[in-house]
């Protein structure tokens, strides 16, 4: 299977290696693109599909990018506090009152922003179709007390930060934030990319295809810790996310459906001083906010060491060493899409892929 697309002459070397992933069979289906200062010198895709071969990677394909969607829905977060409708240092509960349950009077938005609130999941029992019902899923979110004191550390709001987003995205506008998401985002930049998925899309949306179990039994974890917590308030299938009632929900930290170039062209607005062919999504001053540090150490979820500031994760030389350092930021999802904003090099990288493996 040929990789499909353009590529500037300088950026060969970037296909040479995407062209190597697709046929030795490690990556299934997948696209990229690289743009700098504006320009975009890296546009390709290629491989399948399916697991079965039958439907080439198209250059209109999009699947589910899992947590890639959590950059974009802080990119509507940082938009409502660009506008001064969102403060990233008051309480969440200024917004949204019902959130001050159970010890969470404290928590600012910034602490959402940055997995460090302290309501990084559920409480049980928790079920997916618990998740798609969003009114009572932010209700539930709302009544709980944190797992861990706000603010202290970073655990990865891996599965509830979008509605924790979303709610106060609806709070402040009176707008769902996958209406939010395509009206004043994608929309306006003409980004084909959408929380969820209609059903006009479902002949080329690129179906999840599931990695091999975890390597460890999740029984085997302090059932108390924030770890067990989260990742079973609930636990992820990932077939799940090739189901109609996935698709028609709204999940803002897990079923974002878009390729690379879509994505890309929402996010280079980080790169670009936060204005895309006349399009102003932010200020250089609310992008300087990314870079607010909030937490750097070992993620309590995650067991890794990150560094978030408010919105994205930041450079970090252990966990990450190929994001560059100095004003960078980045975040991805389950499988290996990622998402990389260099404001230094008015730079933005972009890969979405259809196959989940462990990484």
């Amino acid at each position: 299977m040929d990789v499909q697309g353009s590529c500037d002459v300088r950026f060969e070397s970037v296909r040479d290696a995407f062209t190597e992933q697709i046929r030795s069979g490690n990556e299934l289906g997948a696209s990229v693109v690289v743009d700098v200062d504006g320009r975009t010198v890296v546009d390709i895709w290629g491989g399948w599909c399916d697991a079965e071969h039958r439907t080439p990677w198209a250059r209109n394909t999009i699947t589910n990018v899992w947590s890639t969607t959590k950059t974009v829905s802080n990119l509507a977060a940082l938009m409502l506090i660009d506008r001064g409708r969102l403060d990233p240092y008051t309480p969440a509960a200024k917004y949204w009152p019902e959130f001050a349950e159970n010890g969470k009077d404290h928590v600012e938005v910034r602490h959402i922003l940055s997995h460090t609130s302290g309501v990084s999941g559920w409480e049980a029992p928790i079920s997916l179709a618990d998740m798609y019902d969003s009114a009572s899923a932010t209700r539930r979110l709302a009544a709980q007390a944190p797992w861990w004191e706000p603010g202290t550390a970073s655990g990865y709001h891996a599965q509830n930060q979008g509605h924790l987003v979303g709610e106060l995205v609806r709070r402040v506008t009176g707008k769902e934030l996958k209406r939010f998401v395509a009206e004043e985002i994608a929309g306006p930049l003409d980004a084909d990319f959408r929380i969820g998925a209609s059903d006009a899309d479902r002949n080329r949306i690129a179906p999840v295809t599931p990695p091999p179990p975890l390597p460890f039994d999740m029984d085997t974890l302090d059932h108390d810790s924030p770890k067990y917590k989260t990742l079973r308030g609930p636990l992820t299938d990932a077939l799940a996310a090739n189901t109609t009632a996935w698709r028609r929900a709204e999940l803002g930290a897990l079923n974002g459906h878009g390729n690379a170039r879509s994505v890309a062209r929402i996010l280079k607005a980080l790169a670009l001083d936060g204005t895309i062919d006349g399009v102003r999504l932010l200020s250089p001053d609310t992008i300087g906010l990314i870079f607010d540090e909030q937490s750097h150490g070992a993620d309590l979820v995650l067991d890794i060491p990150l560094r978030w500031g408010i919105g994205y994760a930041l450079p970090e030389t252990e966990t990450v060493p190929y994001v560059p350092q100095g004003r960078a930021c980045y975040w991805g999802g389950w499988g290996g899409s990622l998402v990389i904003a260099d404001l230094d090099a008015r730079t933005g990288t972009v890969r979405v892929t259809v196959d989940l493996v462990l990484v």
